[in-house]
């Protein structure tokens, strides 16, 4: 098994978010942003990220200026994704799949599956506009399947983006991978906390990161649902379990991929492909100012295996 770290930094050459946000562009696109534009003491615009309102407005702001969303907003107390982030993630799978099939691929033949696709829908969203992929988006949350259907279908992606309900929360690819569908590549935001206790902490630093006062009980500022933050055993566990469970799609999808917030989940991880007899390995680390993440990426094929898959998808 070949392990392989791509220590790039900054974010992907592809991602249109290389400069500072233009927020006169911005404001320009969506009004509804310049309440919440200010001049910091440096003499720069920007915005309060620790206001929830404030995030949300900047990312509708982003999506209708950069991807043409012009429809894009969340229920209520639902994860508010950072865009630049998030596209950057796609951007580094793109370049995996261009191993296999000689290029970044693009266009609807390429079937992307995104689990815990979210209210948000972001990865899909922005996959199809970036690259026009297909997706299937699923979730264990009736609400959220419902959120991101509805942005899918108001931004006329209906035909691109197909969202399934995840009857069984203990399985991850059993019930929404369809025993004939193939699929590119799968992508995942796992929930990266062990409890309601150690998300609100979570919350806790990235408020003291921003500056700002934490109260005794702290709201998720940033949002999001139990399903979206944590689970019982955490990153770790969500891990371990699409691990193992991917061997039996092994032949369906070419490409597993998740992201890694905490890089001392790495070794158990590693292991666990090898157990499962995963043939190819890669951890693609990805970073934004002084964050830095990384994407966990595998496959059950050798090279010239992974090749023959795409010509037979084609």
């Amino acid at each position: 098994m070949k392990t392989r770290s791509d220590h790039e930094s900054g974010l992907h050459p592809r991602n249109r978010h290389q400069a500072p946000y233009d927020f006169a562009a911005l404001c320009l696109r969506t009004p509804e942003l310049q309440p919440f534009v200010f001049v910091n003491p440096y003499g720069a615009s920007t915005i309060d990220f620790a206001d929830p309102a404030a995030v949300k407005a900047l990312n509708k702001a982003l999506l209708a200026l950069h991807y043409g969303i012009q429809h894009w907003d969340l229920p209520a107390g639902y994860l508010c994704p950072p865009i630049p982030g998030r596209v950057d993630y796609l951007h580094r799978v793109a370049d995996l799949l261009a191993e296999s099939a000689g290029k970044v691929p693009t266009g609807k033949g390429v079937r992307v599956l995104d689990i815990g696709v979210g209210a948000n829908c972001i990865y899909p969203l922005l996959g199809a506009r970036e690259y026009g992929w297909r997706f299937v988006g699923s979730d264990i949350d009736p609400v959220s399947v419902k959120a991101a259907s509805l942005l899918a279908n108001s931004n006329g992606l209906g035909s691109q983006i197909e969202c399934r309900l995840q009857g069984r929360a203990g399985d991850i690819f059993q019930g929404i991978v369809a025993p004939r569908e193939r699929f590119a590549l799968t992508l995942c935001n796992p929930p990266f906390h062990a409890s309601l206790a150690e998300a609100s902490k979570g919350t806790e630093r990235k408020l003291r990161n921003l500056g700002k006062e934490v109260k005794d009980k702290p709201v998720l500022n940033f949002g999001g649902q139990k399903a979206e933050l944590w689970c019982e055993g955490g990153e770790a566990a969500f891990l371990a379990a699409m691990i193992n469970q991917s061997r039996a799609f092994a032949e369906q999808c070419l490409w597993f991929s998740s992201l890694v917030s905490k890089k001392e989940n790495l070794p158990a991880a590693k292991k666990a492909l090898t157990r499962v007899g995963a043939r190819q390995v890669r951890v693609l680390e990805m970073a934004q100012g002084n964050k830095v993440s990384r994407v966990l990426a595998w496959t059950f094929f050798d090279e010239a295996g992974g090749r023959e898959w795409w010509s037979a998808a084609r």
